[in-house]
């Protein structure tokens, strides 16, 4: 199974004082009212694990009011190996720690990734490209050591050559040389996304088949560069930016922004071929979701060679019947799973008896 969390220590994080949780190798249920702090746990693992919060909080709303610093700390064990990462916060900054030694945020994710699924995902179908984009970029984060490198390079490129176009871009010369630059970080971004999506998607599309009685869903990646990009190596992606930078700068110049590239893709859904955002139901939509995140665990596991650990935060009363069944039956397949809930009713007796149940508010 590779390796677990045994136990999430917080220490003036959050709303907690102090608090210890021991989890399950299976599934543990994180149970009691609203505002008692279960979501806040499930923030701290996933800090823990993948470097960052799906909140993108300050360091400052992570410690408990009136305290000057917070700690969270997860316990590790595995394949013979125990692990202690922590994350101190204090002064306004954020520190990761493994085994006692600092730990870059960029490097967390190499111990034990996370796949979190919670009710802001279900609005991924209908939701604007942002959210789309970054689920890919977050997920590529994590599977590869390599990609949050590539994004922040690609990033800092298109915010220096989009400040050049607000300043009207005096200098051509300037503005060529951030195209270059601009066009090979897009590249290497966009190569990156393709080789996940290339993966993912027959995952999810067989997911989603499985929850839906057979429905087809088809998933496109929308690229600004064109549609036919998949398969292209690096250097004809770079010539392709290339290209489509030139052809467009007076647009660029006029809005000042760049209006082509990795920043302004999106991905799109069909379900029997209908676009599932307009016209797919609010089930269908959710199933979509709910098939990804399936999808990126059971990737994860053929990437890293281990099972991440789900996070399903408050989704179980999202969802009606028939997806609860099918996220109940794919968390009994050996993935170490934390759900929080405000309802022990939305699973069968036999899940709770086999599952560690830990009360909080009560």
């Amino acid at each position: 199974m590779g390796l677990t969390v045994d136990l999430l220590e917080l220490r003036d994080w959050r709303n907690f004082e102090s608090c210890d949780i021991a989890l399950s190798p299976g599934v543990t249920v994180l149970h009691g009212p609203n505002a008692v702090g279960k979501t806040n746990a499930v923030e701290a693992l996933q800090l823990l694990t993948a470097g960052v919060s799906f909140r993108r909080p300050r360091p400052s709303q992570l410690v408990r009011e009136g305290c000057t610093a917070a700690r969270a700390t997860a316990h590790l064990t595995g394949d013979g190996r125990a692990i202690d990462l922590a994350c101190l916060v204090e002064g306004g900054r954020r520190k990761f720690r493994r085994n006692g030694k600092p730990c870059p945020p960029v490097e967390v994710p190499g111990t034990l990734m996370s796949v979190l699924f919670n009710p802001d995902d279900l609005a991924f179908v209908k939701r604007g490209a942002s959210q789309r984009r970054d689920e890919v970029d977050d997920f590529g984060r994590q599977v590869h050591r390599g990609f949050a490198k590539v994004l922040r390079t690609y990033q800092r490129a298109i915010e220096q050559r989009n400040r050049l176009l607000r300043d009207g871009a005096p200098d051509l010369a300037l503005l060529d040389a951030w195209d270059a630059s601009v066009a090979l970080g897009g590249a290497t971004l966009l190569l990156a996304r393709l080789r996940l999506f290339e993966r993912l998607m027959p995952k999810v599309s067989e997911i989603y088949g499985r929850i839906c009685d057979g429905e087809a869903l088809r998933c496109a990646y929308e690229c600004s560069l064109g549609d036919d990009v998949m398969g292209m190596s690096r250097d004809d992606l770079t010539a392709r930016m290339l290209q489509r930078l030139a052809e467009g700068r007076s647009d660029d110049l006029r809005r000042q922004q760049t209006l082509v590239g990795p920043h302004r893709d999106d991905l799109s859904f069909t379900i029997d071929g209908r676009d599932a955002r307009s016209f797919g139901s609010q089930g269908q939509q959710r199933s979509v979701v709910l098939a990804w995140k399936m999808a990126e665990v059971d990737l994860s596991a053929e990437i890293l060679g281990e099972r991440p650990l789900l996070l399903l935060d408050d989704v179980m009363s999202e969802l009606d019947e028939r997806r609860r069944a099918a996220v109940v039956e794919f968390v009994q397949e050996d993935i170490q799973t934390v759900v929080t809930t405000t309802n022990l009713g939305y699973f069968s007796p036999d899940l709770l008896a086999a599952s560690k149940v830990v009360g909080f508010g009560n």
